[in-house]
């Protein structure tokens, strides 16, 4: 579990997420970004709530450590996209989303492209 820390000084409790709701977090934050192609693309195409659980984790490796948590995205791109543009575009996504939906500021966001594909 990744634990939450708030900035106010509360006593009602702790909070901590599941690494797996991070995975969710940053596969929809992936699935949003322009150029991308291939599982993610189809996430972004499918009803959220008809994706299962194993497609919503594919691609995406939340490593939860003591010195931060860091995640692993392997992906697709369209021929003909800006690479380092578009990887840029996946990790500010995907920050953006995790700080905004837990507070949690990921240490890395590391983006592997994997295939370049051609558009139909």
């Amino acid at each position: 579990m990744v634990k939450v820390t708030e900035t106010s000084h509360s006593n009602l409790g702790r909070i901590e997420i599941a690494p797996e709701v991070l995975t969710v977090i940053a596969s929809i934050a992936t699935s949003e970004v322009k150029g991308i192609r291939g599982h993610f693309k189809e996430l972004k195409q499918t009803n959220i709530e008809q994706v299962s659980k194993k497609q919503l984790h594919k691609g995406i490796k939340v490593d939860a450590r003591e010195d931060g948590i860091f995640i692993d995205v392997y992906c697709a791109l369209s021929y003909g996209v800006n690479i380092s543009e578009t990887a840029r575009h996946i990790q500010q996504a995907i920050f953006n989303s995790l700080t905004t939906m837990t507070t949690i500021e990921p240490s890395q966001i590391n983006v592997h492209i994997t295939n370049i594909e051609p558009e139909n």
